[in-house]
């Protein structure tokens, strides 16, 4: 691939090679559980997909439970509560977290979601609701935003352990970015009792649409993400007989309504420069601004997709600093 002055793109940055060869297998194993008739070979799945089991007793100072929403959905989250502020009898800040994976993959109790929820309770610090929503294509859209908002209103009436759920923030990654805007559009129109959602953290979040952009095209080999997958992923996760304009994907496109009144929170967006949905990302970021929305986009030029979760990466550091200013002083 060529850019406009004829030298060449690259479609990732320079990564350890060890880290390098594991998100080439992941990727490889992935593709290879999407069928071709739009369904998900869960059983080959489960051998990538290693689950946590909760643990009451601090696990890198960080303790862990798991609470019933709807046994009838199995819609549930586990909660994340550093173990110092557990024992202080400290009320921490509360962020609802929706996990990434296309809306195919992975849950609340995979080991990179675990993981990385237990990072944030630590560092942040803070109380992490890690939503387990229900997964495409066995449950399209609406589903995930109906288990999200469920969950909010859930919390809503049964607080947490430790939790204020005065300061509470909606976030999510990749897809459980994309989720978390919806849910947090949804929330803005509802009266809580307790519950005051005061940011918004969507972090490289999905978007997409029909058109394909620079940053898909020139990225196209970029680790972890693929035109490929993410379209399978939306035909997936999308109403039947929908395209990628839909308003679920395209928030800002042919086929979405006005948002200029909905009454979102502070906003904070993360986009890596080695992401092919960072056009998507900055069509969001740009279309919120002009609709009057506070927010604040930080792009870091060298980060691939999902960056944030290998904690190896300077990029992931920075990330949890600025996540900790945007909750506790901005």
């Amino acid at each position: 691939m060529l850019d406009t002055a004829g030298g060449h793109v690259r479609a990732s940055p320079d990564l350890p090679w060890r880290l390098r060869l594991s998100l080439a297998i992941i990727t490889a194993i992935s593709d290879a559980c999407l069928r071709r008739d739009g369904t998900v070979n869960r059983r080959l799945l489960s051998f990538l997909d290693l689950k946590i089991s909760p643990f009451d007793k601090p696990v890198s100072g960080v303790t862990t439970s798991d609470t019933t929403v709807d046994p009838s959905r199995n819609l549930w989250f586990r909660l994340f509560l550093p173990g110092e502020a557990a024992s202080a009898g400290e009320n921490l800040p509360v962020i609802v977290y929706f996990h990434g994976g296309g809306f195919v993959f992975l849950s609340a109790n995979s080991k990179p979601i675990d993981d990385f929820c237990r990072r944030l309770a630590r560092e942040l610090p803070a109380a992490i609701v890690s939503v387990d929503y229900r997964l495409a294509p066995e449950h399209r859209c609406p589903s995930q935003y109906n288990d999200g908002f469920d969950v909010l209103k859930f919390i809503d009436e049964n607080p947490p352990l430790h939790s204020d759920l005065t300061r509470c923030f909606i976030a999510g990654d990749s897809a459980g970015g994309n989720l978390a805007h919806h849910v947090a559009a949804r929330a803005s129109e509802f009266k809580f009792r307790n519950l005051k959602i005061l940011g918004l953290i969507p972090i490289q979040p999905y978007f997409g649409g029909e058109e394909r952009t620079e940053s898909e095209i020139q990225l196209a080999g970029s680790p972890i993400v693929s035109v490929w997958r993410t379209d399978w992923c939306w035909k997936a996760f999308l109403p039947e007989g929908s395209d990628r304009d839909h308003p679920a994907a395209n928030v800002f496109g042919p086929k979405s309504g006005d948002i200029s009144g909905v009454k979102f929170p502070k906003i904070l967006v993360f986009i890596g420069g080695f992401d092919p949905l960072k056009d998507w990302q900055k069509r969001y970021c740009e279309g919120m601004k002009k609709n009057g929305k506070k927010l604040k986009m930080i792009e870091y030029p060298n980060a691939i997709h999902s960056f944030y979760g290998i904690p190896q990466l300077p990029e992931s550091r920075l990330f949890i600093k600025e996540v900790r200013n945007f909750i506790y002083f901005e």
